[in-house]
């Protein structure tokens, strides 16, 4: 089979690219996904986010041992599934910092500063609140505040967040990122709107797309020509059998984050010493594969709540009914609530902590078990957003089947677990204000918590990853750059990488959205719009 454009990779980016790519009906395009529907009930039902952890809808990689997270090993969540982490995320919508992209462009980077990437954020976006110089409204992605369901406990946070200085913002995405607020959602209907809903289901209509799920891409096809290296297209598996695909224009990655490096690896793409280490050709060195991973940390202290009002009481047949009858209730929202962008220093030109905010507990953010039925609770989540610790993801065979491993070298530069610390210091202080004071029936976890020492032993024992792994592909024109400010891989025609993997410096704040601005402005660079003024 052979086709203009191959994407591989059906997640938040690769939805985006099929629309655009085939709005072009003289345009071939193939989407491989390795998952398969996401017609499943706890991907469509917000508040069942947390069921998708572990499922067969998750890739559930896992890290080396971390040697300053007590050595653990920890769960690195990846979305398996048509819409990818768009399918299996919390649902919250959030760009960074503008000066995150400024510092792309600052880098070499042309064309990736916040003013040059705010109009793909509002080509996507259509916005049920806000309508102004900062958002969109016509886009195809539907981004609102909570329609059906808000417990006090958010707006408690934000009280409490302005008793201890931290001002009132109702736009994160806007005019300024810092302050505490309500959050925005891809939640549309009382059902998530993905990436599939948003993007991919239009476009499955149109007969110049072809979507194959369940199709594990394994190797991406080279050929040797006049102007070098080609990409000329594709091996999968599927049901057991292999085959091959071609693209006559281009190849594009929007694996994401692991499996992107991963695939230009078993190509023989990446360092040549790691490939020679498992037998694999070299066909270009790029000792940039699988390097500069970055990514989120989140910690968390609990507070009973006196009061049957959190998502720990929400789970009952009367809640479901409400939901599936009159998509009322609960079951509409997603289990996070509120949140704050705050600076830990006062000398930092951005904030360095963002301050999610459940109305549940538990001790375990990957794990639903540890959310027990009935004892009411509430949740504040220091998340550092500006880390320092650089990781990597690596071959750990030349058999496809054999996950890439990954070693984000978590708190491995020891800013990150001060700043964490002062995250839980600033949460410890929340959690004792006068705006909780009517829902508090005391902290719960982590049980030690009036020492330093006892916080940072806590953020050892128990943080884990946010969940936005990004950068093994980073953008750059320097030695350990993969892409360019094209997206092309360096060196190679014909293939270009357009996931979150790109990302020389991971922003500061959740990713999904970030990721299908990527995916919009790499669709625009893939047909040769790159300059073109948009309209809302």
């Amino acid at each position: 089979m052979t086709f203009d454009y191959i994407i591989v990779g059906a997640g938040s980016a690769g939805c985006v690219l099929a629309h655009r790519l085939s709005e072009n009906p003289a345009h071939r395009v193939l989407l491989l996904e390795a998952g398969g529907s996401d017609k499943k009930f706890n991907i469509q039902t917000p508040a069942a986010y947390s069921r998708l952890h572990h499922s067969k809808q998750d890739w559930a990689f896992s890290t080396s041992p971390q040697a300053a997270m007590d050595g653990r090993v920890m769960h690195q969540p990846r979305g398996k599934v048509l819409g990818g982490c768009s399918s299996t995320n919390a649902m919250a919508y959030i760009r960074g910092n503008k000066k995150d992209y400024d510092d792309w462009a600052a880098l070499g980077n042309k064309g990736w500063s916040y003013e040059e990437v705010l109009p793909y954020f509002k080509k996507a976006e259509h916005n049920v609140q806000f309508d102004n110089a900062f958002h969109g409204k016509n886009g195809p992605l539907y981004v609102s505040a909570a329609q059906n369901y808000v417990t006090p406990l958010g707006q408690a946070f934000i009280d409490a967040c302005g008793e201890k200085g931290i001002p009132a913002n109702a736009d994160f995405n806007g005019e300024q990122q810092e302050g505490a607020g309500l959050f925005q959602f891809t939640i549309k209907a009382a059902k998530r709107h993905n990436t599939v809903a948003a993007y991919l289901k239009e476009a499955m209509k149109r007969p110049n797309l072809r979507v194959i799920s369940k199709a594990y891409s394994e190797k991406i096809l080279l050929e040797a020509g006049e102007k070098g290296l080609r990409a000329t297209g594709v091996v999968f598996r599927k049901g057991g059998k292999k085959r091959e695909v071609f693209a006559e224009k281009e190849v594009i990655l929007s694996a994401g984050t692991f499996n992107s490096p991963h695939l230009l690896l078993l190509s023989g793409i990446g360092p040549q010493d790691q490939l020679s280490e498992f037998g694999i050709e070299l066909k270009k060195e790029l000792p940039g594969v699988g390097q500069n991973l970055q990514d989120h940390l989140i910690s968390s202290i609990c507070s009973r709540c006196n009061q049957s009002i959190t998502f720990n009481s929400a789970e009952t047949p009367g809640n479901l009914l409400k939901y599936l009858f009159t998509q009322k209730g609960p079951f509409t929202a997603s289990p996070l609530e509120a949140c704050a962008f705050v600076k830990t220093k006062p000398d930092l030109d951005r904030p360095d902590m963002q301050l999610h905010f459940a109305p549940a507990h538990g001790t375990d953010m990957h794990d639903v078990k540890s959310i027990i039925k009935g004892d009411d609770g509430y949740t504040i989540l220091p998340t550092l957003i500006t880390p320092k610790s650089v990781g990597e993801v690596r071959l750990q065979s030349a058999d496809p089947a054999v996950p890439i491993a990954i070693d984000p070298r978590y708190g491995s530069h020891p800013d990150d677990l001060e700043t964490l610390l002062r995250g839980m210091r600033l949460a410890r202080e929340l959690m004792h204000t006068q705006a909780f004071a009517p829902y508090s029936a005391g902290i719960c976890f982590p049980e030690k918590h009036d020492t330093d020492e006892e916080l940072l032993a806590h953020i050892r024992a128990k943080t884990e990853s946010c969940y936005h792994p990004v950068g093994t592909c980073k953008m750059g024109a320097d030695g350990m750059a993969v892409v360019d400010d094209q997206l092309r891989v360096h060196g190679l025609t014909g293939l270009r990488v357009a996931d979150a993997s790109i990302m020389p410096r991971i922003v500061a704040g959740n990713t999904n959205a970030p990721v299908i601005m990527i995916a919009e402005k790499a669709a625009d660079l893939i047909l040769g719009k790159g300059g073109r003024e948009f309209e809302f």
